[in-house]
């Protein structure tokens, strides 16, 4: 079996195209506010990637920082959620000493929290009421939405656990009706979780932690993991081409996950502002 490579690119151009007309629908220019707290140039190239993609298509980046302390960036977070002209706000990690992300998100109004980075966010998500999920969590369920991978009754498994991806993404998947299981680093004999799933979910930030033995036999493989490598490159924490052998689709990376995450916050940014 050589599994089929799920194009997250393609996928993200029709969300992309989606939201042009979205856009052009809106009772107002959607505006997305994104705080950088810290001279990170990782950072600062995603923002620039955002920034680029949002203008294309009609919407509003606003880009404050660098560098801002702990009570400043509180501040300007606040302000932002209680600026009627911005319907989006985003607090770009890394963070600065002195503060957590519980406390930077929460700072962000629920309704503009289009990253899922509120506390409150995430419980209304596990309640099952109206919140914005991380994006790179709703972008997993997107993916295997777009690629009708049925989830009701099925077996999906989460190796990860963190607020931004692994906790929402089995929230989400609960939500689907499927059967979940969260793994994590203390997760004892790991491939006798994994190779029950017929969704697998890799979003635990360790480069090719999950090899063939991991996976069953016609499995979705979504890999969320993207770790730079020395030369300037980006893995997964799946071994993409041991995998290909065993697994019926993967997403690869990068072009798998990360485009759609992009689409998805600027998604509920328009849909923030009305549209």
């Amino acid at each position: 079996m050589t599994a089929r490579m799920i194009d997250g690119r393609a996928i993200a151009a029709t969300l992309r195209a989606e939201l042009t007309d979205r856009v052009a629908a809106a009772p107002v220019r959607p505006c997305l506010a994104i705080v950088v707290p810290t001279p990170d140039e990782g950072a600062a190239w995603y923002v620039r990637q955002l920034s680029r993609t949002a203008e294309k298509l009609g919407i509003e980046c606003r880009v404050v920082g660098p560098p801002v302390g702990a009570d400043e960036l509180v501040a300007r977070l606040a302000e932002l959620s209680a600026d009627d002209t911005v319907h989006g706000v985003l607090c770009q990690t890394p963070l600065p000493a002195g503060i957590t992300p519980v406390q930077a998100g929460g700072a962000i109004d629920v309704a503009k929290d289009v990253d899922g980075a509120n506390p409150r966010s995430a419980g209304l998500l596990a309640a099952g009421a109206v919140a914005y999920p991380p994006a790179t969590a709703a972008a997993v369920l997107h993916l295997l939405r777009a690629e009708g991978v049925e989830l009701a009754g099925r077996d999906a498994v989460v190796v990860g656990r963190s607020t931004v991806v692994g906790k929402p993404a089995a929230t989400l998947l609960l939500a689907e009706q499927a059967t979940v299981t969260v793994c994590h680093s203390r997760t004892r004999e790991l491939a006798e979780h994994t190779r029950r799933a017929d969704v697998l979910v890799a979003a635990v930030g360790r480069a090719g932690l999950l090899g063939a033995e991991h996976v069953a036999p016609g499995a979705v493989v979504i890999d969320v993991g993207t770790n730079p490598t020395a030369d300037g490159g980006l893995v997964g924490d799946v071994r993409t081409g041991e995998v290909a052998e065993v697994a019926a689709a993967i997403t690869p990376v990068p072009g798998g996950v990360g485009p759609v995450t992009t689409a998805i916050l600027l998604s509920h940014v328009v849909h923030a502002a009305g549209a």
